[in-house]
C-alpha cells in the first residue's frame, strides 16, 4: 500500500502505520537558474549515497526535478541539502508512503531541462497557467468551453485520465508543442476561444506546457496544481472525474484514489504499464518483451534481455542483491490482486445476467 502524507510539508510526517509503510517517498522540483549547476552534482549524490536514499534526481540550469524514498529521517537529511541549494528553500515536495523501496538505485543526472520540452527561452518562472487547486479542478471541467488537456505521454494516458480529457497522442514531451499549435488552429476555425485547463502527474510538465501556451498568445490558461497525483490524495472517490489508474515512475506502476498501489505491471524493456490480459500474450516475457515493445527489438537486444533477468533470478536464489531481482514477489502480488480484480468482474457480470434473466421471466409470467 501507499498511503499520501501531505505536499508541501518540510519534513515527512511519521503515521500511525508507519510499521507498515516504513518508506518515504518524496516527489520534488523547483524551476530556479542553477549558474554551476555541474558542480551540485556529487554533494547531492554523496548525501543521497550516506543516508541510504534512492531514486532519480534530474539537475539542469533551469533547476532540479525528481522523486527519491528512503527512511524518514534520510529523505529529511537530502530535503535539507536540497532547500540549502540557490533558490529551493521553498522547494515543493509531496509525500507518500510505501511498504518497501520502490527503487532499485540511486542516480543524480545533469540534463539540458529538467522536463524535455526543446523549447528555447521558455521560462516558467516568468508567466505559467493560473493554478487551481484539486477542490476547484471540477467545476472548471464542467464548463463545456473548456478544452481539456493531458499532456502527459501515450503510454500514461492509456491508463488512465480525466473524463472528456483529449489525449495528444504523444511518445515525448518534445511532441506536445507541434500537436498544440496544430490543434489551436483547428480550435479557432470551430469559433472557439481556447480556454484552455491542462494536467500531469505532479505539475511539473504543465509548469512548462502552460508557460508555453501563454507565450503562444492563449490568456485563458489553467493548470491542476500539485497534479493527478495531489487530486487523487484529496478529492474523494465519488466526487472524482478521474478515471482508471495513475502511471507513476517507479516500481510501484501505478496508484489508484487515496494513492493506493494500482494494479498494473510494468515491462522492464520497454517500461509501459501491463495489464493482465497483456501479460497473458504470447509476446509477454518478464523482463524481456510484451505486446508493446516485442516487434520494436531486435532478437539480440531481447538476448540481453533475458540475461539480465536470469541474472536476476540466480541472485534472488542466492539471496543476494541485484537489480530487479526484489520485483518477483512485486510481481506475484500484483498478478494475485488482478486475479482477485477479474474474479469480482466475473461474478459481477453473472450476477447481472441472473437478475435480467429474472426480469425477463416475471415479464413472461
Amino acid at each position: 500500500m501507499v498511503v499520501a502524507v501531505t505536499q508541501t510539508q518540510s519534513a515527512p510526517t511519521h503515521t500511525a502505520n508507519e510499521q507498515d509503510l516504513p518508506i518515504c517517498v518524496a516527489a520534488l522540483y523547483r524551476f530556479t537558474p542553477f549558474k554551476n549547476f555541474a558542480d551540485l552534482q556529487a554533494p547531492l549524490r554523496a548525501v543521497c549515497d550516506a543516508n541510504g536514499v534512492k531514486g532519480i534526481l534530474l539537475l539542469a540550469h533551469e533547476g532540479i526535478n525528481g522523486t527519491i524514498a528512503g527512511t524518514d529521517d534520510g529523505i529529511a537529511a537530502v530535503l535539507a541539502h536540497v532547500r540549502a541549494l540557490p533558490g529551493c528553500a521553498e522547494i515543493e515536495v509531496k509525500f507518500s508512503r510505501a511498504p518497501s523501496m520502490p527503487f532499485l538505485r540511486m542516480k543524480v543526472r545533469l540534463k539540458k531541462e529538467i522536463v524535455t520540452m526543446g523549447v528555447p527561452g521558455l521560462d516558467p518562472r516568468s508567466e505559467v497557467g493560473t493554478y487551481l487547486k484539486p477542490a476547484e479542478w471540477n467545476a472548471l471541467l464542467a464548463d463545456p468551453d473548456t478544452i481539456l488537456i493531458d499532456t502527459r505521454n501515450d503510454y500514461e494516458v492509456v491508463v488512465g485520465t480525466f473524463k472528456g480529457a483529449i489525449d495528444p497522442q504523444i511518445k515525448t514531451f518534445r511532441e506536445f508543442p507541434d500537436w498544440f499549435r496544430a490543434h489551436r488552429a483547428e480550435w479557432e476555425e470551430q469559433g472557439r476561444k481556447p480556454r484552455i485547463a491542462m494536467f500531469c502527474t505532479g505539475g511539473i510538465r504543465c509548469e512548462k506546457s502552460t508557460a508555453f501556451a501563454k507565450a503562444e498568445g492563449v490568456d485563458e490558461v489553467y493548470h491542476l496544481q500539485g497534479g493527478i497525483l495531489k487530486y487523487l490524495e484529496t478529492v474523494p472517490k465519488e466526487e472524482s472525474l478521474w478515471e482508471g489508474e495513475c502511471f507513476v515512475f517507479d516500481q510501484r506502476v501505478t496508484v489508484k484514489h487515496g494513492l493506493e498501489p494500482g494494479s498494473l505491471l510494468l515491462c522492464h524493456a520497454c517500461r509501459a504499464p501491463l495489464t493482465e490480459e497483456e501479460t497473458l500474450s504470447e509476446l509477454y516475457e518478464p523482463g524481456v518483451s510484451c505486446p508493446h515493445c516485442h516487434a520494436e527489438r531486435t532478437d539480440k537486444q531481447r538476448a540481453r534481455y533475458a540475461e539480465r533477468e536470469r541474472q536476476a533470478q540466480l541472485a534472488e536464489e542466492r539471496g543476494e542483491s541485484h537489480l530487479g531481482a526484489e520485483m518477483a514477489a512485486v510481481r506475484e502480488r500484483k498478478k494475485q490482486e488482478r486475479a482477485a480484480q477479474l474474479e469480482r468482474q466475473r461474478a459481477y457480470k453473472e450476477q447481472e445476467a441472473a437478475l435480467v434473466k429474472a426480469a425477463l421471466a416475471r415479464l413472461n409470467d
